[in-house]
């Protein structure tokens, strides 16, 4: 079952701010799609389960709502969209992440992409269930059962493969600073016959960024020349006036539709503004979704 959807992702407020935030920040959303001729478009909220994680984090990771809470406050707000999330399974047994799911199937969550542990851990730590057995195991409880996809990140192709093999459905990607995808599913389209759906994932870089560093923090993989190359870019993007800065991100969406498009991959579109939605990044949002969008001819 494909999603061919628009989503917007919403990162879950930290608790000390109040219930409050998250129906303003639904009615934000609403306010900025309209403004850009983007009413209607936006179909789901994609809504990430956060976990600690480094200390070296540059935003204070506090304790934040609950996806599920936070959904259910904004979600009369936002008549006619729907949820996709990601949930961390590696620290529920598999009793407790059935329930889990299936409470988030019943609030209207039509993906739930399965993560495991932060890095601070390795693969295989925490005492609950595996993201690729939970693929197996919720195959015939979740229709659209997602993995995060990381282009640049050694041995992916392989991994990417496994899990498919293990029932996921769609592979949402790290954003997307670079065309490196092209390349990463041109192979993978030559060497399987796997066709998962694919959410591409596109990240709006405020000025604040060149302060902060969140993003360059997301997307970091020392030694790792392609995210390297990633990082400078998004450092250039931080420091561009809007309309330059939207003309080279529509560049970068243009070269990764274009050479994706091809390949028989359904595709989906997930965009991401890390400090907050804002009137430049739903312009620079509108703008890649003129050149194409899932939703239209």
């Amino acid at each position: 079952m494909s999603l061919k959807t628009i989503a917007l992702e919403l990162v879950p407020p930290n608790l000390e701010l109040g219930l409050q935030i998250a129906v303003d920040e639904a009615r934000k959303v609403l306010q900025g799609a309209a403004a850009v001729g983007l009413e209607g478009r936006i179909r789901h909220v994609m809504i990430p389960g956060m976990i600690e994680e480094d200390g070296d984090r540059p935003v204070e990771m506090k304790p934040k709502m609950d996806v599920l809470d936070f959904w259910q406050l904004m979600k009369p707000e936002l008549p006619g969209m729907r949820g996709l999330c990601t949930q961390v399974t590696s620290f529920l047994d598999e009793d407790a992440l059935g329930k889990r799911l299936s409470v988030l199937q019943e609030a209207d969550f039509d993906g739930i992409a399965f993560v495991g542990v932060p890095r601070t851990m390795s693969d295989g730590d925490g005492t609950g269930v595996a993201p690729t057995d939970a693929l197996t195991i919720y195959r015939d409880q979740v229709p659209n059962r997602g993995v995060i996809l990381i282009p640049t990140r050694d041995g992916e192709q392989g991994r990417f493969n496994f899990k498919i093999e293990q029932g996921a459905t769609y592979g949402m990607t790290q954003l997307l600073y670079s065309d490196a995808i092209v390349g990463f599913l041109k192979e993978f389209a030559a060497t399987t016959e796997h066709r998962p759906e694919l959410l591409l994932s596109f990240g709006f870089v405020p000025k604040m960024e060149s302060k902060v560093g969140l993003i360059n923090w997301l997307i970091q993989d020392p030694g790792n020349p392609l995210v390297a190359a990633e990082q400078e870019f998004v450092t250039r993007l931080a420091g561009e006036e809007p309309a330059v800065k939207r003309t080279l991100m529509l560049d970068l969406y243009k070269r990764v539709i274009d050479g994706v498009g091809e390949l028989g991959f359904p595709i989906s579109i997930h965009l991401e503004a890390a400090y907050g939605v804002s009137r430049p990044a739903f312009e620079t949002f509108a703008a890649m979704l003129d050149y194409w969008a899932p939703d239209q001819p």
